[in-house]
Order: C-alpha cells, then sequence, then structure tokens
C-alpha cells in the first residue's frame, strides 16, 4: 500500500536564542496519514513530544503532499524537493513522454541532494532526468509505523537516520587552496 503524505502547517512559540525571546512560528512538517483527521492527530501527537506541557500549537493547514517517495540520508538536517522525470517511448505515437514525481530527499546541500536523488534511482530500469531540486520548507517527517514487531527495526532505522546530524567538517585553507589551483591549472 502506498503512503499518503500530507503537509501539515503548525503554528506555535518557539524559544529564540539568538534573542532569547519567544516568537510565533509557522512551519510545515509532512505525515503519513490514511485521513486529513488522522494527520491532524498524529501532528498533535508529535508536536506535543517536543513543547512543554503549557505550550499550544495550532494547526493552520492540512493538505496532501505529491511525494512519491521519501528518502533520509544519514548527517544531513535539511529536505530537498528532487522532480525526476521519467522518460518512456509511446509505441503508437512514436513519441518519448516524460512522467514527473518528486522525492523528497535529505541532505545538507544542493549538489549532495543531486547526488542522493541519484543513489535513489541507481535501481531504476528505465531512463530519467532530474530536471529540478530545490531546498523544501519541511521542517521534519514523521512516518506511520504499525508497531508490528517486524516494523520495529525499520523504525530504529528510519529515526537513525532521519536524527543523524552533520559531522563538521573544518577544512584545512591552504589544502583547500592548494587542491584548488591544481584543478585550475590541469
Amino acid at each position: 500500500m502506498s503512503a499518503t503524505w500530507y503537509e501539515c502547517k503548525v503554528k506555535y512559540r518557539k524559544f529564540d536564542e539568538a534573542s532569547g525571546k519567544h516568537t510565533n512560528k509557522t512551519e510545515p512538517y509532512l505525515v503519513d496519514a490514511i485521513s486529513y483527521t488522522e494527520a491532524e492527530k498524529r501532528i498533535t501527537e508529535e508536536m506535543a513530544a517536543y513543547l512543554a506541557d503549557s505550550e499550544e500549537i495550532k494547526i493552520t493547514n492540512i493538505k496532501v503532499a505529491n511525494y512519491a517517495e521519501i528518502h533520509p540520508f544519514e548527517n544531513s538536517d535539511r529536505w530537498f524537493k528532487s522532480r525526476v522525470s521519467l522518460i518512456a517511448f509511446d509505441e503508437e505515437s512514436g513519441k518519448e513522454r516524460k512522467t514527473n514525481m518528486y522525492l523528497l530527499v535529505q541532505a545538507n546541500d544542493v549538489k549532495e541532494a543531486y547526488e542522493n536523488t541519484v543513489t535513489t534511482m541507481k535501481d531504476t530500469m528505465g531512463e530519467y532526468t532530474i530536471p529540478a531540486i530545490a531546498e523544501s520548507p519541511i521542517m521534519d517527517v514523521f512516518p506511520y509505523f504499525s508497531g508490528e514487531e517486524g516494523e520495529m527495526k525499520s523504525i530504529e532505522e528510519f529515526i537513525k537516520i532521519k536524527d543523524s546530524r552533520p559531522i563538521s567538517n573544518d577544512e584545512n585553507e591552504e589544502a583547500s587552496m592548494a587542491d584548488s589551483l591544481v584543478t585550475i591549472d590541469e
């Protein structure tokens, strides 16, 4: 059974560490559910875990998201929307037909999002192109798990990958400059 993803916009008070004040934020989250009612219930439960008991949330919008697949990757903290065009040859008309699908891929930047999209598409039998990748405003993704015994491993793996944070890669500036000069000279 295919997952139905709902984009839920949630308004709540968030503590801004930079200013030291509470501000009202409206942020989109993605929830796997079978109906709008379940999506509302699940996002309320998921957000309650992140907020104090006295904090209230307001769900300002729920809509069906058009993502075909969601792919978390380790050491990534942002979500990117990748448009993938599947190419098929129509024998009757003799023309190529493109069918677009959207993937939500976790990455640190657009280049990594492109590489992660290629990685997810590596087992695709047909031809495809990736005409667009853009950073998504989605803050977090909450997949549905039934809680069955066989699913516990996939729950833990999904959460581990999704919640991993980027490793700090402090570069040596001289080495970076030397590498870039070598590349330019070639």
